[in-house]
C-alpha cells in the first residue's frame, strides 16, 4: 500500500470530494464545539437568528431593537434551521449556530474537488480539495456563526460547476444537464448570504476568459433563461418582502450605509494598503504555503491550458478588486482560495523543480515557526501554568507541519509524503488550538465567565428565578447580550442602579462602578456583590473589571458570599 495508490483509491468517482469535505470536517469541528461565542460578528449574527426564533419574524433582521441591515438573510434562515434541529433558542448553544460555516466549509471542499478533477484529474481533484479544507483562513470560519464559510462553499460550487462548463468545451469531460443549474442555484444563495460577492467572483471570471480566449461562445451552455429564473425564485420572495416590510430601508442601508463606505474608506478601523491580502496569503493558506511557489510558476508556465487559465481567471480578477478595496479584512479573498488550491495540486501532477522546493521548504517552514510562536506569545499574555502542556503540544504540531513538510519536499523525490504530513500536522495543530489552547485563555472570555457567575449566584434569565432582564453598563460586547437574552438592557450607571432598585440583577464595569454607587444612594437602594470577573476585551484592547450586582431580597446568596451589601 503506497501513499500513491491510496490517493488514486480514494479519488475515484464521488469519493474525491468525499474525502475532501472529511478533512474540512476535522479541521473545522473541534473549534466549533469548543470555543465560546466570540465577538463581534459572530455574536450579532447568532443574536440576530436566535431573535428570529423568538419573534417569528424571519423577514427583517435585528439585533435587540436595532434592525441590522447589513447582509441579507440566508445565513440567519440556515442558522436558524440548525438551531431547530439541533438546539433551541432558549439554550443559546453557540455550537447549533455554527453548523452551517462548517457545512459551508465541507461543501467548498469538495467542491474544489470536483471542479478541478475536470480539468486535471480525480487526484488532483482530491488534493485540491483536501489543500482547501485543511487551510487556516477556512478551518477557522468553519468554527465561527457568520457568513463566510456558506460565502466559500456557494462561491466555490459556482465556480466548480463554471469551471466543469468550461472545461467540457476544451475536450474535457461532458456535463449533465443539471451542471448549469447547479452554478446558478449556487449564485443564488450566494445573493442571500452575502449579497454580489459571489456573483462579482463569477462575473470577474467570465470576463477574463472571454478576454483570454477571444471567444466566449461557451457561455451558451450555461442555460441563462432558465437559470436567471431560477435566481429570481430563490431570491425574488425575501427581497421582495423586505422591500415591502422596510419600505425600502433595508437596501438604502446595506448599499449607502455598509457597501458604499467599504468602496470609499477603510469602514471601521479596517483601511489597509494594497498587498495587505499579499501578504497574509502564505499565514492564511498555511499549510498550503508550502506548495505557493509551485503553484505560482504552475500558473505562470501553464497558463494556456485550460484548467490553469481558468484558476487564474478566478484567482487574479478577484484578488486585484479586494486588494483595491480601502477596506479589507483578512476573510475578503477566501472566495479565491480553491483557485490557489487548483493551481497546486496542477503543480504536484508534475515533477517539481528544485528551485520551488526550496522556496516553497523555506515558506512554510517560516510560517509553521511563526505560528508556533504567536502560540507561545499568546499563552504568556493570557494563560497560565495549567496552560502550558496545550501551548506546547499546539505550538509543536503547527512548528512540525511546516518544518517537516519542508524537510520531505526538499529530500524526497515525490512531493506527496510532505503534503501529506504538512496537512495532517496542521489540521491536528489548529484543532489543539482552537479546542484546547485558546478556550483556557479565561481573560479573553468575559462574557462566558460572567455568565457562569450569574448562572452560580441563580441570576441567569433563561434560569426563571431573578427578575429579568439584566443591566449591563459599560460592557456591550454582543456575546453578553446573546448568553443573557435579547432583553439585556446596555445603559449606563444609572440604568444599573435602576435595576437593583427594581430587584433585577446588573453588571457593571469598573470604571462605571462610582457613578453606581452615587446613583444608588441617591436612590436609596442597596447592592450585593455578587462576583467579579476581570479579563480583556479584546474588541477594543481594553482592561475590563466586570461586577455583578443585585439586590439583597431578590435571590438567595451563594454559600461563599456574605449576606451584606453596599449603598
Amino acid at each position: 500500500m503506497t501513499l500513491q495508490g491510496e490517493l488514486a483509491r480514494w479519488s475515484r468517482g464521488w469519493r474525491g470530494p468525499a474525502a475532501a469535505a472529511f478533512i474540512a470536517l476535522l479541521a473545522g469541528l473541534p473549534g466549533l464545539l469548543a470555543l465560546p461565542p466570540l465577538d463581534r460578528d459572530e455574536s450579532r449574527f447568532a443574536e440576530a437568528t436566535a431573535q428570529m426564533l423568538e419573534t417569528g419574524d424571519f423577514v427583517v433582521i435585528r439585533y435587540q431593537d436595532q434592525p441590522r441591515f447589513k447582509k441579507p438573510v440566508g445565513i440567519h434562515w440556515l442558522q436558524a434551521a440548525s438551531v431547530t434541529a439541533f438546539s433551541s433558542s432558549e439554550a443559546r448553544d453557540i455550537w447549533a449556530y455554527r453548523i452551517p460555516s462548517l457545512l459551508g466549509a465541507m461543501l467548498a471542499a469538495a467542491a474544489c474537488a470536483w471542479g478541478a478533477a475536470a480539468f486535471f484529474g480525480p487526484e488532483a481533484g482530491l488534493l485540491a480539495g483536501a489543500m482547501l479544507g485543511a487551510t487556516f483562513m477556512l478551518s477557522t470560519e468553519a468554527m465561527i456563526a457568520k457568513t463566510d464559510a456558506v460565502l466559500a462553499g456557494t462561491t466555490t460550487l459556482a465556480m466548480a460547476a463554471l469551471g466543469r462548463i468550461y472545461a467540457a468545451s476544451r475536450d474535457g469531460p461532458p456535463i449533465g444537464a443539471g451542471t448549469p443549474m447547479v452554478f446558478w442555484l449556487a449564485m443564488a444563495v450566494a445573493l442571500l448570504v452575502k449579497g454580489p460577492v459571489g456573483p462579482m467572483v463569477a462575473g470577474l471570471a467570465i470576463i477574463a476568459l472571454a478576454v483570454a480566449d477571444r471567444r466566449a461562445g461557451w457561455l451558451g451552455r450555461l442555460n441563462w433563461y432558465w437559470g436567471l429564473i431560477l435566481v429570481l425564485i430563490v431570491v425574488g420572495p425575501w427581497a421582495g418582502a423586505v422591500t415591502v416590510a422596510t419600505d425600502g430601508g433595508f437596501w438604502s442601508q446595506a448599499l449607502a450605509g455598509d457597501l458604499a463606505p467599504k468602496l470609499a474608506g477603510g469602514q471601521e478601523t479596517h483601511g489597509a494598503p494594497p498587498g495587505y491580502h499579499t501578504l497574509l496569503a502564505p499565514l492564511l493558506l498555511f499549510p498550503v504555503t508550502l506548495l505557493i511557489p509551485a503553484a505560482l510558476v504552475a500558473g505562470w508556465r501553464r497558463r494556456a491550458e485550460p484548467g490553469v487559465r481558468f484558476a487564474l481567471a478566478w484567482l487574479i480578477p478577484t484578488w486585484l478588486v479586494f486588494e483595491a478595496l480601502p477596506t479589507k479584512l483578512a476573510h475578503y479573498t477566501l472566495p479565491a482560495y480553491g483557485a490557489v488550491c487548483w493551481l497546486a495540486a496542477a503543480a504536484l501532477m508534475q515533477p517539481l523543480g528544485k528551485r520551488v522546493r526550496i522556496a516553497g521548504a523555506v515558506l512554510a517552514g517560516l510560517f509553521g515557526v511563526l505560528l508556533a510562536g504567536g502560540v507561545f506569545y499568546l499563552t504568556s499574555l493570557y494563560g497560565h501554568g495549567g496552560d502550558v502542556a496545550w501551548a506546547v503540544l499546539a505550538a509543536a504540531l503547527l512548528a512540525a507541519a511546516g518544518l517537516a513538510g519542508a524537510y520531505m519536499i526538499v529530500k524526497r523525490e515525490s512531493p506527496l509524503p510532505a503534503v501529506a504530513a504538512a496537512l495532517a500536522l496542521a489540521v491536528l495543530g489548529h484543532g489543539v488550538l482552537a479546542a484546547g489552547l485558546a478556550p483556557r485563555l479565561d481573560p479573553l472570555w468575559l462574557s462566558r465567565r460572567t455568565e457562569a457567575a450569574m448562572g452560580k449566584a441563580q441570576l441567569l434569565p433563561r434560569q426563571g428565578i431573578a427578575d429579568a432582564p439584566v443591566t449591563v453598563a459599560g460592557y456591550a460586547e454582543p456575546s453578553l447580550v446573546f448568553a443573557l437574552g435579547t432583553e439585556t438592557e446596555l445603559g449606563g450607571p444609572d440604568d444599573a442602579a435602576q435595576a437593583i432598585a427594581e430587584h433585577r440583577p446588573a453588571v457593571v464595569e469598573d470604571r462605571q462602578d462610582p457613578v453606581f454607587r452615587q446613583a444608588l444612594a441617591a436612590a436609596h437602594a442597596v447592592a450585593q456583590e455578587v462576583a467579579e470577573v476581570k479579563g480583556l476585551d479584546y474588541s477594543d484592547g481594553h482592561k475590563m473589571t466586570l461586577r455583578i450586582y443585585r439586590a439583597p431580597d431578590s435571590a438567595p446568596p451563594p454559600r461563599d458570599q456574605p449576606a451584606g451589601g453596599l449603598p
